[in-house]
């Protein structure tokens, strides 16, 4: 029979790495798998029960509230926040940051947090996730709790990072800086256990996940980018399948086991990107090269980027290794796309154009 890990066994065999270790690390990893338990329940019942829809509300990113959203930043805040192992936390849903309650001491921890992922989805019952971030304070321990700048740290700090996807399965992801392993929610036993050990991504995928929508305000490399991974090379297992769900945990999620890149880029309408640098693109890029992929936001690695906000927008383009690299290659305008469909008939037009001042 095969042998059944929870991912608290895991846990704490993991902790024993690190012969200092204190477990409060351990007991705030156990504080979120909670909170994941606590949303996916809900997740489930949604349909069932007045929680759907619209909240009435925008969050700070000027977006509509869903009533789930709300609960789900509820729920992580009050499973975390009620034994004060945190020193501070950030939530995509808050503006700023979020503090013990008075009266209960400062940890030594900093959680980011999207609390329900994908979230435009919820009435379709497309799957839905969260995504996690823990780093350890840079405050002053003595000085009570944690600060802005505690959270304004780059990705490479990261002591562990992951995800929870709701789908047909629930299935919670993370790592620590030792691999990627994943669990699968038992609901007969109310228990996550071990069911992918030391996930690897392959090297190069056969599948590209974004939202070909927004085509018209991509910038040139990005189009031609699609267009090279759209034409027929049997040496480079070329086209790719285009998948997109848009719900950035289900696409990683797919991607990591299969192989394959997801693309947010930045737009003509927004330079920037949109996707938030803290609390979605610091986490899945820390489990991502954990895996072995790659992820960065077409010119610099995703971990070395230095947060100036709390909501920083980045672009991302994260996944399968090779795959990651060649795109970054036509974003920085560095590769051109062989047998470019629009190139040639310009180049056609400029030699008749060059032909005809020739013979005047």
């Amino acid at each position: 029979m095969t042998e059944l890990i929870t991912i608290e066994r895991h846990i704490i065999e993991q902790q024993k790495k690190y012969p200092s270790a204190t477990g409060e690390f351990s007991q705030l990893l156990a504080d979120v798998t909670f909170a994941a338990k606590l949303v996916r329940r809900e997740v489930i019942r949604a349909g069932l029960v007045d929680i759907l829809g619209a909240h009435g509300s925008m969050n700070v990113q000027g977006e509509e509230v869903k009533k789930l959203d709300v609960f789900a930043n509820e729920k992580f805040i009050q499973a975390i926040g009620h034994h004060g192992r945190f020193a501070v936390m950030g939530s995509e849903e808050c503006e700023g940051i979020i503090t013990p309650p008075e009266g209960k001491t400062s940890g030594k921890y900093v959680l980011l947090f999207d609390p329900l992922d994908g979230s435009s989805n919820i009435d379709a019952n497309v799957g839905v996730g969260t995504i996690f971030s823990i780093y350890k304070r840079i405050s002053d321990p003595t000085s009570g709790p944690g600060s802005l700048q505690d959270c304004l740290q780059k990705g490479v700090q990261q002591v562990a990072a992951g995800y929870v996807i709701y789908g047909s399965s629930v299935m919670l992801v993370y790592t620590t800086g030792q691999g990627v392993h994943g669990f699968t929610l038992d609901p007969t036993i109310g228990e996550f256990l071990l069911s992918h050990e030391n996930i690897t991504t392959p090297k190069r995928g056969k599948i590209y996940s974004m939202n070909e929508g927004y085509y018209r305000y991509f910038f040139d490399g990005v189009k031609k980018y699609i267009k090279y991974l759209q034409q027929e090379d049997k040496a480079t297992n070329r086209p790719y399948s285009a998948r997109y769900v848009g719900s950035l945990v289900a696409d990683f999620h797919r991607n990591l086991l299969y192989g394959g890149i997801f693309i947010y880029p930045r737009t003509k309408k927004a330079p920037n990107g949109k996707l938030r640098l803290l609390y979605e693109a610091n986490p899945l890029a820390f489990v991502c090269e954990q895996a072995g992929g790659r992820a960065t936001d077409g010119y610099r690695r995703i971990l070395d980027i230095e947060p100036e906000e709390l909501h920083q927008r980045t672009p991302l383009f994260i996944g399968s290794e090779e795959d990651v690299k060649i795109a970054e290659e036509f974003e920085q305008g560095l590769r051109e796309l062989e047998h470019d469909t629009e190139l040639i008939p310009k180049m056609l037009a400029e030699v008749k154009k060059a032909e005809s001042l020739l013979v005047k």
